[in-house]
């Protein structure tokens, strides 16, 4: 009688083979893997070093001149009772600002998509003249529109009330701008269905068109408030710059550069950046939420 012996060492040396084979078979056809080709590397290397240039060797540049004062002089700088005064106001106004904005640019957006009116043309220009104007012409502007020589009767000359109306001035455009597109190329028939189902006009709102304008309303806003915090011009002639009152943070900067003191200067601007990081990342992560939650 004779008897086969099962093949069992071709088994271990199937599966030698063959396992490495088929990791490597799925390496190459795992799925959402992509390779760049050779023009979309020379772009991509070409955009980092742009950025770079622009923008990453600068603010290292702010932050290593932060550091050649050392931690005194930071902490030195920034618990100063003028500057702390300018911080506040800054961050504290612009954050008010980018509030505003975030219902008025979301409501002018939405009257310029889905309303028709007579002049809607010309309220499309007059959007972005905060856009096209100097800084300084605004704030020129602003200063004969609402200082003491005012036709309108309103002077908020000296005030804080002119910081805040200056930051509304130029951050205007940023909301309303970035909302606009996003709201025109949203489908009707989506808002028709939710409405034929028996959904309130809020409910639709809500859950539908809110969800899909959230990212472009975060970007406006992370716009206004990066705007707001960085302004000089156009309130450097309303607002009077008097310290402890209405003086911001540009000009208490440019008050340590002009007094030589490049270390408290960078000191100053390093928490401006810090801080708008960490708004520019709260509002990621807000509209993030607000999307995955409609």
């Amino acid at each position: 009688m004779t008897t086969t012996a099962p093949p069992v060492a071709a088994a271990p040396e199937a599966a030698a083979t063959g396992l490495p084979a088929r990791r490597r078979a799925g390496r190459r056809a795992a799925p959402g893997s992509t390779r760049l080709t050779p023009t979309a590397g020379v772009g991509l290397g070409v955009a980092l070093i742009w950025f770079s240039a622009l923008a990453l060797l600068p603010l290292i540049a702010v932050l290593v001149e932060t550091s050649t004062g050392g931690w005194p002089v930071f902490w030195s700088t920034i618990t100063n009772a003028q500057t702390a005064a300018a911080l506040r106001l800054t961050i504290t106004q612009a954050l008010g600002v980018t509030a505003v904005n975030i219902v008025m640019g979301t409501l002018i957006a939405w009257v310029l998509v889905r309303d028709r009116f007579p002049g809607k043309r010309a309220l499309e220009v007059l959007i972005d003249i905060p856009f096209a104007l100097p800084t300084i012409v605004a704030g020129l502007v602003l200063l004969t529109l609402y200082g003491p020589n005012s036709p309108l009767g309103v002077n908020v000359a000296n005030t804080r009330a002119a910081v805040f109306l200056a930051f509304l001035f130029v951050t205007l455009p940023f909301v309303v701008r970035t909302v606009q597109p996003v709201l025109a190329e949203l489908d009707k028939s989506v808002e028709e269905a939710a409405a034929s189902l028996g959904a309130s006009p809020f409910t639709t709102f809500r859950r539908i068109i809110l969800p899909a304008l959230t990212p472009a309303i975060a970007a406006g806003a992370a716009l206004s408030f990066a705007r707001g915090i960085s302004e000089y011009g156009s309130l450097v002639l309303l607002s009077g710059n008097l310290p402890m009152r209405t003086e911001v943070t540009s000009v208490r900067i440019l008050s340590y550069l002009e007094n030589g003191d490049q270390a408290a200067a960078a000191a100053v601007a390093s928490v401006l950046l810090v801080v708008s990081l960490l708004v520019i990342v709260a509002l990621d992560v807000l509209q993030r939420r607000v999307v995955r939650r409609g």
